[in-house]
């Protein structure tokens, strides 16, 4: 079967730098695919795609060398079983804030006796191999989201279910829920997401986070995280653009446009 290369970077103890698709493109998918990141997610909860436009966008990360991934929009076993058919080698599952949860993701992305996935593995045999079903159980990824107040006090739970091979931190939603706001500082959030780091590596588990940019993400390996996603495609898009237009009217007589969101989760 076809290496997942998170797992082989994380075995060697490495950091896995991730990008993050919101706006439904194969074309952008490819490039982004061939642009050094080592896993690509595909974003089908805040993102402006579905499944028909999801897998289109599986087959161009395929042809690069970045492991497709995607995130899917809740705990949905049916639709989450149909990705890792499209050929998604990792499942990042917003939301999970019990141990409860936890096991029903790891269910539905595990064969039986592992799990309740059910057979049918169409195009992830294409992209995986002959032997994909044998060997699916130890190479697609099962990755909860911790973003809630309520998985913060759960997490050593969580943490203990079995099958969990990353947990990904959602920091805005648990900045929204503990400190009010998603705006500089957050303390309370801050001090949860340290809390959160140190579970996982008493558990072994590693710890990945969404970041706003590269110097955030570069921020936050260094502190201990082992998956680090620098923002969104559309992010860095209108980013560049606006630094474009920002070099081309230099000392021009043109409004400033108001700063934008920062599209982070």
């Amino acid at each position: 079967m076809r290496p997942n290369q998170i797992r082989t970077r994380l075995e060697a103890g490495e950091t896995v730098v991730n990008a993050w698709l919101s706006i439904p493109s194969s074309y952008s998918a490819e490039g982004v695919g061939h642009s050094g990141v080592h896993s690509v997610t595909v974003d089908m909860q805040h993102g402006m795609l579905d499944f028909s436009d999801a897998l289109p966008m599986l087959q161009a990360i395929s042809a690069t060398p970045a492991t497709p991934l995607v995130r899917v929009p809740n705990l949905d076993p049916a639709q989450i079983m149909r990705l890792l058919d499209a050929g998604a080698y990792g499942v990042i599952c917003p939301m999970i804030s019990t141990p409860q949860q936890a096991a029903e993701l790891v269910s539905a992305c595990r064969y039986p006796p592992n799990g309740k996935r059910s057979f049918g593995p169409s195009r992830s045999l294409l992209y995986g191999g002959p032997d994909y079903v044998t060997k699916a159980d130890e190479t697609v990824m099962v990755i909860p989201m911790i973003e809630t107040a309520e998985a913060v006090e759960r997490i050593e739970d969580i943490l203990a279910v079995d099958g969990i091979d990353l947990i990904y931190l959602g920091p805005n939603d648990l900045a929204f829920e503990l400190d009010g706001h998603v705006g500089f500082p957050r303390p309370k959030s801050e001090m949860a997401l340290v809390h959160v780091l140190d579970a996982a590596n008493r558990h072994g588990v590693p710890a990945g986070i969404f970041c706003d940019s590269a110097e955030e993400a570069r921020s936050r390996a260094t502190a201990g995280f082992r998956f680090v996603t620098p923002g969104t495609d559309f992010a860095h898009l209108t980013r560049s653009m606006r630094e474009a237009v920002g070099v081309l009217m230099d000392g021009a007589d043109t409004e400033k446009p108001l700063a934008p969101a920062k599209h982070g989760y």
